[in-house]
């Protein structure tokens, strides 16, 4: 395969056919991306990690070493994925009785911002949701609102952030600051949203 100069792809990658990767984009040692997969502009997949068929990864996200995005994983925009971090795609796996093929895949939706800590397990069939941050180790086994940061096995919300990444301290209206961007948030029946 011949590869255009709007990307980068380490010599020791497998890029298979059927496979659009956007400029800006570095793919490193040991990594393979599967046939079908849509790879996003500036993206960065660190050394052995492994895109499965027909999965789709939005811009600028960055995935660590050691991470499998399994087909039926969907990453929006800016999502962080930390090193040996797990994703599945089936529920009950038995080798005796093989799932194999997407008709079998469970979906996993991970949205925009989000960052997934590193060594955390995904189970699949949830929704992470916009900015939420998932701490090193934490298994997530239900769907994960926007701007909370879950933490344990499984995983429980302990608190939120905001998109920046800074924690949000909310007063007795419900509101918080931003410290690094002095956006607004409101929290109302653990649901966090930012304020225009």
């Amino acid at each position: 395969m011949s590869i255009p100069s709007k990307f980068y792809v380490n010599e020791y990658a497998v890029i298979d056919d059927n496979v659009e990767i956007g400029e800006g984009t570095k793919i490193w040692h040991f990594t393979h991306v599967q046939s079908g997969a849509k790879i996003g502009r500036n993206c960065v997949l660190g050394q052995n990690v492994n895109v499965g068929n027909n999965v789709v990864i939005g811009n600028n996200v960055k995935i660590q070493n050691n991470v499998s995005v399994y087909e039926g994983v969907t990453l929006e925009d800016f999502v962080f994925c930390g090193p040996s971090m797990v994703f599945t795609n089936i529920v009950d796996p038995r080798s005796k009785y093989p799932q194999v093929g997407s008709k079998y895949y469970i979906k996993t939706l991970v949205q925009e911002g989000a960052s997934l800590g590193a060594n955390c397990t995904i189970v699949c069939g949830h929704t992470i949701g916009k900015f939420a941050f998932i701490g090193a180790g934490a298994v997530v086994t239900k769907d994960i609102p926007d701007y909370a940061l879950v933490v344990g096995n499984p995983a429980k919300i302990i608190g939120w952030l905001s998109e920046a990444g800074e924690k949000l301290n909310f007063d007795s209206n419900g509101i918080a600051l931003c410290s690094r961007t002095e956006k607004k948030y409101k929290l109302v029946n653990n649901i966090v949203s930012e304020l225009e």
